[in-house]
């Protein structure tokens, strides 16, 4: 067992765990981030995904080493205090969630993508979503609800 540093929601934390246990497990288990789902363990449904140092990563595949020193963002760190982060809100109100098993990974993957890319066309959305995969066939209305994000995120900038 060895000690790493992280920074998680702009939180610094120090947890004990062996370096090659997977950040997914260490999130869950370790520090109480529920929201970080467990789908398919080997990072191909994006259920788990969180933000490292501004990139979408799947934490089920990600040993805790490389996440050494990072900043990590999880659904948990996407609103400030009470008020949702525009994405959030955007997702409720265009009830873009029907099981919510991948949503948070969703989300979290949009959030990645709108930071670098405010401007994002729905095929550059597609494509970032590409590797998040959702059984329940909201896609439309999570689209919808990712233009929506983006539109009052550019409003909120430009006051």
């Amino acid at each position: 067992m060895q000690k790493f540093n992280l920074t998680v929601n702009g939180a610094p934390r120090e947890v004990e765990a062996g370096k090659n246990n997977a950040l997914l497990y260490v999130l869950r288990n370790e520090l109480g981030m529920k929201g970080v789902r467990y789908g398919c363990g080997i990072g191909e449904c994006g259920a788990c995904s969180v933000i490292l140092d501004g990139e979408r990563i799947f934490s089920c595949d990600t040993p805790i080493w490389a996440a050494e020193g990072k900043s990590i963002v999880t659904i948990e760190g996407m609103a400030e205090g009470d008020r949702l982060h525009p994405l959030q809100e955007a997702f409720l109100r265009e009830q873009a969630a029907q099981c919510g098993y991948c949503i948070n990974g969703i989300m979290v993957t949009a959030k990645a993508l709108l930071d670098k890319t405010p401007e994002a066309t729905d095929e550059q959305i597609l494509e970032a979503l590409d590797r998040n995969l959702c059984r329940c066939g909201a896609h439309v209305r999570i689209i919808r609800a990712i233009r929506s994000a983006a539109e009052a995120m550019r409003s909120e900038a430009r006051t």
